[in-house]
C-alpha cells in the first residue's frame, strides 16, 4: 500500500496510505482534500485536479498524453512538474510520492 504525501494550498502536509491502482486524484479526493475539485471525475477533460509533483518522482510517472498536455496549457500555474492527478496511477514504485495541489485558476 503506497504512501502519498499531499501538500494543500495552505502548505500543510499530510501523508495518506493508498490502495494500489487508484489514481492520485482518487486518493486525494477520497481522503477529504476539498480544494482538489476534480470536476470531470477523472476523465482528463477539465484540469481541476492539477498538482505539482516532487521532481524526484517525475521520471517514474507515465508519459503525459497529448490531451493532458493541452489541458495543462490552459493553466496559469503550469510548471515543469505539473500533472493532472487523474492521470497518475499509484503503485509501489511511487511509494512516498509527494504532490502539491496547484493554485486554483
Amino acid at each position: 500500500m503506497p504512501k502519498l504525501v499531499v501538500v494543500n494550498r495552505a502548505g500543510e502536509e499530510s501523508a495518506i496510505e493508498v490502495d494500489d491502482g487508484l489514481t492520485v486524484m482518487e486518493a486525494i479526493r477520497d481522503n477529504g482534500f476539498d480544494e482538489l475539485l476534480a470536476l470531470c471525475g477523472g476523465c482528463c477533460s477539465c484540469a481541476t485536479c492539477h498538482v505539482h509533483v516532487d521532481p524526484a518522482f517525475m521520471d517514474k510517472l507515465p508519459a503525459m498524453s497529448e490531451d493532458e498536455d493541452d489541458l495543462l496549457e490552459s493553466s496559469d500555474h503550469r510548471a515543469e512538474t505539473s500533472r493532472l492527478s487523474c492521470q497518475v496511477p499509484l503503485s509501489g514504485e511511487l511509494d512516498g510520492l509527494k504532490v502539491t495541489i496547484a493554485p486554483e485558476d
